[in-house]
């Protein structure tokens, strides 16, 4: 996600105050005391055009029967300004597909929330932007899956390549800053360097390289999506060349694979430290893989507060700070850096969600990645599209 905190620092005075608690939490010498989040996710839906094998939805979807509706959005927006959040980030599935969307960036801009959509861009028209720019929307980060239109719509697994470029057109002549984001992975890494380019020519602000991270669908894929050591190694060095050409024209996030790390990243800023997701049913989680641990009890907007939740939930508790670590975390120097790497990784690796992350070198559990890294490129199956039916290959 886009790092906007210093922009909304200047925009109300509810900002500025929550600036200030924010850069308090973060100061070490208060990393014992319970933290302030200071951005939430809203799914407002599951419903989304596209199919992408990698999304960072649940494998089990949502129905649009389940999705909770106008007045509790706005109820937990308005909880989210009270427990000091900064950032409203509204994704889906594909958030456009809400009719109320207008109605709720104008209630979260009214209550001095910095606003992002999260879009495919395929349901984008001008009037629409036009209505959500007037409603107080800030920004706007559309997902491309390739520069080459035939590989994009084959991710994808939807014919829209051309009006997602379209879309970032319509972004920019409104007036709103625009992010590409680009999940990069085995299959569209060679086309690395024309995506930093696609995103200079659209005039985006911010491009976010973020290689496949592998729960949920992306697990289902992930001998389709698990790059070489060679494609990651070139791929790294492209986006070191790009930040240097395009300083002060495009800002370059980049995310490696997990998989071929030697230290776990801090997930999330730590569980229940940073961040907090909102699932169209009202699921309050720590991260929006979370569901994936199906042995914890995830309250919901409509029964308890979001304050609640945040403070005394089992959820967000459970894997808070340091105790629940095991060893080797436990008295690891980088233990209150990285937070103990990723839980939902190490459920879907060991089994065992209280498992140090095997991304880690110094993990009992690395070797589970022997096998996946030494196929890496061996083979290509069919992708396991993302479906509110039984998956199904395309």
């Amino acid at each position: 996600m886009t790092n906007i905190k210093d922009k909304t620092c200047m925009k109300t005075d509810i900002k500025e105050k929550a600036c200030m608690k924010t850069e308090s939490f973060l100061t070490p010498s208060k990393k014992s005391k319970l933290l302030i989040p200071y951005a939430v996710l809203c799914e407002l839906t599951h419903r989304c055009p596209l199919s992408c094998p990698y999304c960072s939805n649940p494998v089990q979807l949502e129905m649009k029967s389940n999705e909770i509706d106008t007045e509790t959005w706005k109820k937990a927006l308005s909880e989210a300004v009270k427990i000091g959040i900064l950032q409203a980030h509204f994704s889906g599935g594909e958030p456009t597909a809400r009719k109320d969307l207008e109605d709720l960036i104008q209630h979260a801009s009214n209550i001095g929330l910095y606003t992002n959509l999260i879009t495919s861009g395929v349901l984008v028209t001008e009037e629409r932007l036009k209505r959500l720019y007037d409603a107080g929307l800030d920004h706007v980060q559309v997902s491309i899956q390739d520069t080459d239109p035939e590989n994009s719509e084959k991710i994808a697994g939807f014919k829209g390549h051309q009006r997602k470029l379209t879309a970032c057109g319509l972004i920019r002549k409104v007036g709103l800053p625009l992010t590409i984001n680009s999940v990069m992975h085995r299959q569209n890494l060679h086309n690395l360097d024309t995506m930093i380019k696609l995103a200079v020519e659209l005039d985006a602000e911010r491009l976010e390289v973020a290689q496949v991270q592998y729960y949920g669908w992306a697990l289902k894929n992930q001998t389709a999506f698990l790059p070489t050591r060679e494609q990651l190694d070139k791929a790294t060095m492209i986006v070191e060349q790009a930040r240097k050409k395009y300083k002060g024209v495009l800002a370059i996030d980049y995310v490696v694979p997990d998989y071929y790390a030697k230290k776990p990243k801090s997930c999330m800023g730590g569980w229940g430290r940073q961040f907090l997701n909102i699932t169209p049913a009202g699921k309050v989680l720590p991260c929006h893989a979370a569901e994936s641990l199906d042995f914890l009890n995830f309250d919901n907007i409509k029964d308890k507060p979001l304050s609640w939740i945040w403070e005394h939930s089992e959820s967000f508790n459970r894997f808070r700070g340091t105790d629940w670590m095991p060893e080797p975390c436990r008295s690891c120097d980088r233990r209150e850096i990285d937070w103990g790497g990723c839980r939902c990784q190490a459920f879907a690796l060991t089994g065992n969600a209280d498992a140090a992350d095997p991304t880690c070198e110094f993990s009992p559990y690395r070797h589970v990645l022997d096998e996946p890294l030494s196929n890496a490129g061996s083979d290509t199956p069919d992708f396991i599209y993302r479906s509110f039916k039984k998956t199904i290959s395309r």
